[in-house]
């Protein structure tokens, strides 16, 4: 569905230090199979240097998740833990040649799990769930230090690079404006002042000066975003196709390998994306079983 590098392709059909590693002493676990993605590492570390001696991994998720983790194995051995603390997700990313925007959250997601392990080691606290009042995205159980850490770490700007680096937002357009706070806090108001313009215009469909689009014309520019998305899915034995447009919710029906697919939020995300830039404001697309309940 994206464009992956030939070093991600040849990660992804042949992963490195893939599978369980019988004598780890350390193991960092992150993400869930609710969520789509979830990544075990497993570390045997030499308790007299801290090394990292050996290092394996058990990974649910897409082939970009894969790569990753693969990568992040390989980056890693033979260096000590505080050498691996080091490395970020960026270096994974780089390591294969790069990473579609919309894949950053693979890399991300091995370097929470590299934390999880060298905590897990060290016998110190290490979680990834949120403390009570600190979720943010609810779809993908995403918090405040999580989207905080990672804007820092890669000087994110947008409501958009955060969806492609943690998933937050990415689901639905719920959590939109606790992202752009967060964005706002990190980055300070010089970010308000570059991208408020933009984005306050969006939310009416169009910029100044720009004429709203009739019914007409934004199903016909819905439709014609799906056309382009579905050679992508169907390259993977997947579909999608347009059922309804009821104001911002547009309802889609994911046929083929994406129906029931692990990584159906993740797809309906991506296509949520896709239509929020082409329509130029913030929608939600939702299975079609959403509009069958309501």
């Amino acid at each position: 569905m994206w464009d992956y590098s030939d070093k991600v392709r040849e990660h992804f059909f042949n992963p490195r230090n893939s599978g369980p590693l019988d004598d780890a002493n350390s193991i960092g676990d992150f993400g869930s199979i609710k969520c789509g993605d979830a990544l075990r590492l497993m570390l045997r570390v030499n308790p007299e240097t801290e090394v990292i001696d050996d290092a394996r991994f058990q990974t649910f998720g897409c082939g970009s998740a894969i790569a990753s983790s693969s990568a992040l194995t390989e980056i890693i051995k033979g260096k000590t833990l505080d050498e691996a603390l080091q490395v970020s997700n960026q270096d994974i990313a780089n390591y294969l040649d790069g990473l579609p925007p919309e894949k950053m959250h693979c890399s991300v997601m091995g370097r929470e799990a590299l934390q999880a392990a060298v905590a897990n080691y060290r016998g110190e606290s290490w979680k990834d769930d949120h403390e009570e009042g600190e979720l943010v995205c609810k779809c993908f159980a995403i918090d405040t230090v999580m989207i905080e850490d990672t804007v820092r770490a890669n000087s994110l700007r947008t409501i958009e690079e955060v969806a492609n680096y943690t998933k937050a937002g990415g689901g639905c357009s719920a959590c939109h404006e606790k992202i752009e706070d967060i964005l706002i806090a990190v980055n300070g108001r010089l970010y308000a002042k570059e991208v408020k313009p933009t984005q306050a215009p969006a939310a009416t469909n169009g910029a100044p000066g720009k004429p709203k689009l009739t019914n007409y014309q934004r199903i016909r520019k819905i439709e014609e975003t799906l056309e382009a998305i579905r050679p992508l899915l169907q390259r993977d034995h997947g579909d999608v196709t347009l059922v309804e447009v009821d104001g911002r919710n547009i309802y889609v029906e994911l046929t083929g390998a994406c129906q029931g697919c692990a990584m159906q939020a993740a797809t309906l995300g991506g296509v949520q994306q896709k239509l929020s830039e082409t329509l130029g404001e913030l929608v939600q697309v939702l299975p079609v079983a959403a509009l069958v309940r309501a």
